[in-house]
């Protein structure tokens, strides 16, 4: 739930650096210093918790910036929404039962929530691996409109998870929400107590690590989540109603305690060394391939380095947690912004990006005359409402239309207007990002449409780039 989930396709950015020392000197500690006091200035992200990992051990972990208006003095244990980054613990729970025997990965999903559209052929695994067809809940990169509203697990499923699959189960790769919250039904009741309180008994407690339900990690000495409306000014953000993370991200810790399930994951406690293999073994689809996520967990290598990986968004936060397992490091970044890069340009540190723009097909010819039609509207002050969709309309109120406006006309006519990355399949819609260049200054555009040629935009962000 990275701006712009970006998850998977971000990875490649990671470049190959050499084995790290166990301890970082003061010239280091002062790059990480300039890194971050970088990204935070050119993306308005108000702070940053980052913890490093080397030689297995926690070497440094630092709080920076506001990290709410109550909070002026950053503290090294807030705890930030982690979203996303929860995923791999739903499934180390359900890896642990599987190991006490209580249930099997390949146990049909029927056999504990059996309500569901092709719950007697979706496995457990499937769930773990997005790989189910159910469709995504939350595609966008925004509070929809339903999001302001309390939910339960079953109300979701109810909403989303008895739709007609969108595509048989195991045949294709889908970032799946929805996958999760089944997956954590199944977990309690299995386990016959709630998903937090599993996972504090059997994971939190043993490593020490303290963690919230970010439903609750609101108000006094918690992290406020922030955004911003195109460069518009930035703003705390009215978190989402109760319930609708769940099993999918609903953890709050600090990158201290984060770095500490990632010193567990190099050293192969809590769970079996075999376990942890497991989630972290790309599973295959039907036509023998895949794309390297695992359970919970995104896998490969770049530039001859390992990496285990996972991103997360929540209402006003974004986050990056990387594990290197052959130099026995890690990186976990934590911000209180969900409009920009910051957790990303941080994370990346001195590597090098590289991302190949690919050829661009019809399809994305049509979608990018499209996308910058809306553009060019915004910064007009115009928007001809017909081209979005109804939770998209909701997302442009008066004042977000004057902050794109305000922030986007004085810029004038970009450069370049192109796009990044290959277009994908998410939550029902076509997701495809742009990038939109003004001389030294990069804009991201982050745009999800319903499929077909004349789709509707169901989603329309665009914030400063670092990269």
């Amino acid at each position: 739930m990275p701006i712009f989930r970006t998850a998977v396709a971000a990875l490649a950015l990671f470049a190959a650096t050499p084995a790290l020392a166990q301890t970082l000197s003061a010239g280091e500690r002062a790059q990480v210093d300039q890194i971050v006091a970088d990204a935070l200035a050119k993306s308005g992200t108000p702070s940053a918790s980052v913890a490093i990992v080397r030689g297995g051990e926690v070497v440094f972990a630092k709080a920076y910036g506001k990290q709410s208006e109550a909070m002026p003095v950053a503290r090294d244990d807030a705890p930030y929404q982690i979203a996303s980054i929860s995923k791999q613990f739903t499934a180390a729970a359900v890896l642990l039962l599987a190991r006490d025997g209580k249930l099997s990965l390949d146990d049909k999903v029927a056999k504990y929530v059996p309500d569901i559209t092709g719950s007697d052929a979706i496995t457990i695994r499937q769930l773990l691996s997005h790989t189910s067809g159910l469709q995504d809940y939350w595609p966008q990169d925004y509070s929809f409109k339903a999001m302001a509203t309390p939910v339960s697990p079953q109300g979701i499923v109810d909403r989303w998870a008895k739709k007609q699959l969108d595509f048989a189960p195991g045949t294709q790769w889908q970032y799946s929400n929805t996958g999760y919250v089944v997956a954590g039904m199944i977990v309690e009741k299995v386990a016959g107590v709630p998903l937090l309180d599993f996972l504090k008994a059997r994971i939190f407690k043993p490593l020490d690590i303290i963690a919230f339900d970010q439903d609750l990690a609101i108000g006094k000495g918690f992290p406020q989540g922030y955004g911003r409306a195109a460069m518009g000014p930035v703003r705390a953000v009215t978190p989402a109603a109760h319930g609708w993370l769940y099993a999918a991200g609903e953890l709050s810790m600090s990158a201290r305690d984060l770095a500490k399930w990632d010193i567990a994951r190099l050293d192969r406690r809590i769970l079996a060394p075999e376990d942890w293999m497991l989630q972290e073994t790309p599973v295959k689809l039907a036509d023998g391939s895949s794309n390297g996520y695992g359970l919970g967990v995104a896998t490969g290598s770049a530039n001859g380095r390992r990496y285990v990986e996972h991103s997360g968004e929540a209402v006003g936060f974004l986050s990056e947690n990387i594990v290197f397992p052959d130099d026995r490091a890690a990186i976990v970044v934590l911000t209180n912004s969900w409009s920009g890069d910051a957790f990303m340009a941080i994370a990346q540190g001195v590597a090098k990006a590289a991302l190949p723009a690919p050829p661009a097909d019809a399809a994305d010819t049509a979608a990018l005359v499209r996308v910058r039609r809306v553009f060019d509207q915004l910064r007009g002050g115009t928007l001809d409402r017909a081209l979005l969709t109804e939770d998209a309309n909701y997302y442009f109120t008066p004042v977000t239309l004057d902050d794109y406006r305000n922030s986007l006309s004085p810029l004038g006519e970009p450069a370049k207007f192109e796009q990044s990355g290959k277009a994908r399949l998410r939550g029902g819609f076509v997701n495809r990002n742009y990038r939109v260049t003004y001389g030294d200054k990069v804009l991201a555009v982050s745009t999800y449409a319903e499929p077909g040629e004349n789709g509707r935009l169901e989603q329309f962000l665009l914030a400063p780039t670092n990269r």
